[in-house]
């Protein structure tokens, strides 16, 4: 695989004619580098008029190797060939250079060109690209390479300190300018000669001209006094330098920058569309430990899925409902002693049940996402703020209050969701996590979240329990004292929302939920279900292995109904979908289907496995059946008829009314179900037994502390189901 380089534009505060006279001073040896032991001039060609000179070297290297790798490779020097072609009057140096010794197993090419800058003519810019293709080495190719890029490396860190250092030498000598190159007055005689030249040295130097032309972003303009305005980010012209890269970006090591500099081109070179800032470039080769093919390949997916659904816009098209601004316990609060945004959530305060019921998965989602663009923002503009790259956030969770009602498993699941699209699209943005006050039942969440965060992620995590956050090594070591917020024991005021119970009369259908404009998931954890006199909803369920656990959690948004759970042996037909039986009218909304066929006889083609369960309009149900055989399992919701008089075999008036006004025995649910192992169930239940007694999880708990027992046996079925009225 061919390894290559590409460096940012190095910029030196000096004329070029002085940069030029120090790196002269390189040759034929230079002490500051100590494998390059000596140099011998091959071939010069200087112009008439000492406008171009052009020097070819061969230069000798002592690499840092293995004694054993240069006994087998039968050499103790490398030796390389280096062009030099300088041209006074366009103010460029092009630098070539290749390597002579085992040119037939390893290519090492490498190209280097000095420029006036393009703001200011008075300064000197230096670029560098380098190209390593190692074809075969005794089977140590994995290690020359390895050797190779250190070396390499290691020189380039040391290419401007050595500049610099000539520099610095030419100043203490008294050589503070050296004029600039122009042609010398020529006598009449030889004016013929003066003209000829031009011809002969056009043709030896070979100069691109893109080298002396193409210009790069200062970003800052350098501090030049009149410098033009920054150009437009993502314009094909522009180049990153190392001063705007320390400034804005940070210390990167010579491959991180070549890995950001070579990904940003194919990006202005192959991406239609609106290029990212350097950033959040950065960001992304971070994340994949500056591997350029996997961070491309990330990121490009990031920004399909940006102008697919419009996240450039969103702070601008985005309008959080008014039920987030009442429950949704979370908000920006200052910053932490680095500089970073500082978001506050207070998790142990919200009803995530309520929120994700009366929004739904959607607008949470967005909510979040919004979050981590504004934190984008406030970091670009701390940045600014504080003089020093500022690329990521901290992010303050108080989980006073976190019980299991918070583990309520769809919940879980949306929010394991939400960090997926999160770790996709904004990596490396959060820099410190403090989690305050982590209850009992911290483990059990962590548990389950924990596997989705990213490793690097995971590390920036800092984890308190009851009160430790106020002692050394706490809260006050990230944050200032002046701003830590009221509740955890400040004197600063935070503007979070206190949250509470969202009330059930805001809680919305799956149908009212699929109105939304753009759809950035193309499912959702919640289904809806019609339920009609003479036509129940139905759902399928395919158990494969027994003792597998199904289990369900549901709402019933309107009516009461009837929840049953049958099995058989064979599959149904395909599904009936929205009749209203024998009335055979139309569902005017929502989803029905039946699968259990009127031809069906229960006890004969399919049995009933848990006892019917009625349930009231208003009410929550979450429950589980371990199954005890495989086959086809189908959950049922039907129509709760109100029983008749018993004194009489007639009809009442009010039976007969409703009979002739079909939409009253409409009924409306909506549920999430899930199949698990029993394995996997178990283990779920070992976490939550060992935090201790649950009896405190009021009507939101899920029932797997009840379920414990059933799954060490698969003998018999049993069914929890809790309902919250």
């Amino acid at each position: 695989m061919v390894q290559k380089y590409q460096s940012p534009v190095r910029v030196y505060k000096h004329p070029f004619e002085l940069v030029m006279a120090a790196y002269e001073r390189r040759f034929p040896t230079c002490p500051l580098i100590p494998m390059f032991v000596d140099s011998d001039t091959v071939s010069e060609f200087k112009s008439e008029d000492g406008a171009v000179h052009v020097i070819e070297r061969r230069c000798k290297l002592d690499v840092d190797a293995p004694r054993l790798l240069k006994r087998i490779a039968g050499v103790d020097y490398v030796y390389f060939v280096q062009k030099n072609s300088l041209n006074r009057r366009e103010r460029t140096l092009q630098i070539e250079a290749h390597n002579e010794t085992f040119s037939s197993r390893v290519i090492i090419k490498e190209f280097c060109c000095y420029t006036v800058h393009p703001e200011n003519e008075d300064w000197t810019c230096f670029e560098q690209s380098a190209s390593l293709d190692i074809k075969s080495f005794f089977g140590f190719e994995s290690t020359v390479e390895k050797i190779a890029m250190k070396q390499y490396t290691g020189s380039i860190k040391k290419g401007k300190e050595i500049i610099e250092y000539y520099l610095k030498e030419l100043e203490d000598e008294g050589v503070a300018v050296i004029p600039r190159w122009s042609p010398a007055v020529a006598p009449p005689a030889p004016v013929s000669i003066a003209a000829q030249p031009e011809r002969p040295v056009s043709a030896a130097v070979s100069i691109p001209a893109a080298c002396a032309k193409e210009s790069h972003s200062s970003k800052e303009a350098l501090g030049a006094p009149g410098s033009p305005a920054d150009p437009l980010a993502g314009t094909p012209d522009d180049k990153l330098d190392a001063d705007y890269i320390k400034r804005y970006l940070g210390d990167l090591m010579p491959l991180q920058e070549s890995c950001l500099i070579r990904l940003r081109q194919w990006l202005q070179e192959t991406h239609k569309g609106k290029i990212p800032k350097d950033e959040h470039i950065l960001r992304f080769l971070r994340a994949r430990d500056f591997n350029m093919d996997k961070a491309r390949e990330i990121l490009c997916q990031s920004l399909t899925w940006r102008k697919q659904h419009q996240v450039d816009y969103l702070l601008e098209t985005w309008s959080s409902p008014q039920v987030l601004q009442d429950y949704y316990t979370g908000g920006w609060h200052h910053h932490d002693k680095d500089g970073r945004p500082l978001y506050v959530l207070r998790l142990g305060q919200m009803d995530t049940k309520g929120l994700v019921r009366a929004l739904g998965e959607e607008s949470l989602l967005r909510h979040v996402l919004s979050i981590n663009e504004e934190g984008l923002r406030r970091c670009e503009e701390n940045t600014g703020v504080f003089g020093r790259p500022i690329s990521s956030w901290t992010c303050l969770v108080d989980l006073e209050g976190l019980n299991m009602r918070h583990l309520w498993r769809p919940g879980v699941k949306a929010l394991l969701r939400i960090i997926e699209v999160v770790e996709a699209n904004y990596p490396e943005t959060l820099g410190r996590l403090l989690i305050l006050r982590a209850p009992r039942v911290f483990p059990v969440l962590w548990t389950l979240v924990s596997p989705f965060i990213d490793e690097n992620t995971r590390k920036k995590f800092l984890i308190y329990a009851g009160n430790d956050y106020q002692g050394p090594g706490g809260l006050v070591d990230y944050i200032d004292k002046e701003i830590i917020p009221d509740f955890l024991g400040g004197d600063c005021m935070c503007e979070v929302p206190e949250g509470g119970v969202v009330p059930k009369a805001l809680y919305r259908t799956a149908e009212e939920l699929e109105t939304e404009d753009i759809r950035l998931w193309t499912d959702t954890i919640y289904q809806s279900g019609s339920v009609f006199k003479g036509s129940p909803h139905e759902l399928l369920i395919e158990i494969i292995d027994a003792s597998s656990v199904i289990t369900w959690d549901f709402d019933v948004c309107k009516g009461d109904i009837v929840f049953n759970i049958f099995h058989s042996k064979r599959a149904p037909q395909p599904p009936k979908k929205d009749t209203l039986g024998a009335h055979s009218i139309t569902s005017p909304g929502g989803n029905n289907v039946q699968l259990i066929d009127k031809s069906w006889q229960l006890g004969l083609d399919y049995s009933m496995v848990e006892s019917p369960l009625i349930c009231k309009e208003g009410e929550s149900v979450q429950g589980s059946h371990v199954t005890r055989w495989p086959g086809f399992y189908i959950l049922q919701w039907k129509f709760h008829n109100m029983p008749a008089c018993a004194t009489t075999s007639l009809p009442r008036v009010d039976d007969v009314l409703a009979t002739l006004q079909v939409s009253s025995h409409k009924c409306k649910v909506m549920y999430y179900t899930e199949v698990l192992g029993s394995e996997d169930f178990r283990n779920a239940c070992y976490d939550v037994e060992s935090l201790g007694s649950m009896t405190s999880l009021e009507s939101s708990h899920s029932g797997f502390s009840q379920l414990s027992a059933a799954t060490t046996s698969s003998s018999q079925s049993y069914c929890s189901s809790m309902i919250s009225r």
